[in-house]
């Protein structure tokens, strides 16, 4: 099963989750494909034809990013806006996307704590995520649980980074259970 991970971090290079995530990834180029559109596309003109083609080459499409604003950066909005387009991912004859397995892989800046009900922020990471995961309902695909790395914006240690790297690889290489997934997520390193 060929993977996509659309990286979309506006500052790869200030982040220590997301680019350890980004290195582990490179290791795996046969089963693996990372598209970081912050490089790819600095001008944000997203060659959409280009991106279409990459996501009818996989089975597997993951979305990484930073939680930014409690959603997603500005221009993995703009992918999604520019991508997802009526007749190709959805309305009349938009089924491309149909039947392939969607999910995300985020880093939070607070900590896990932060992200319950009655935390600091009042809301859980997968309320947050709730309108990414009907739109991968909208256009029929498969959602998977979203794997996540909080606590970004303090200082973890290489150990845990590079476990939580490795877990990461892990969760993209395993098969899941449709029935049971709803927007759950798996976080580690917590």
């Amino acid at each position: 099963m060929r993977t996509l991970v659309v990286l979309a971090h506006p500052n790869i290079e200030s982040s220590q989750v997301n680019a350890v995530w980004a290195s582990e990834l490179h290791k795996r180029p046969e089963t693996i494909t990372l598209q970081n559109i912050y490089q790819a596309y600095p001008d944000w003109n997203i060659d959409v034809a280009r991106e279409q083609m990459l996501l009818a080459g996989h089975d597997r499409i993951i979305l990484q990013f930073p939680v930014y604003w409690y959603s997603v950066p500005p221009l993995l909005k703009k992918w999604i806006d520019d991508v997802f387009l009526y007749g190709w991912a959805y309305g009349p004859g938009g089924n491309r996307l149909a039947r392939k397995e969607i999910g995300f892989a985020v880093s939070t800046g607070s900590p896990a704590d932060a992200y319950q009900k009655n935390g600091r922020l009042g809301h859980t990471l997968d309320e947050l995520l709730r309108p990414l995961e009907q739109t991968i309902r909208f256009i029929k695909a498969r959602p998977l649980p979203t794997f996540v790395m909080h606590g970004a914006n303090h200082t973890i240690p290489e150990d845990v980074l590079y476990r939580n790297a490795l877990d990461y690889v892990d969760h993209l290489h395993k098969r899941h259970d449709y029935a049971n997934v709803g927007s759950r997520s798996i976080a580690s390193g917590d």
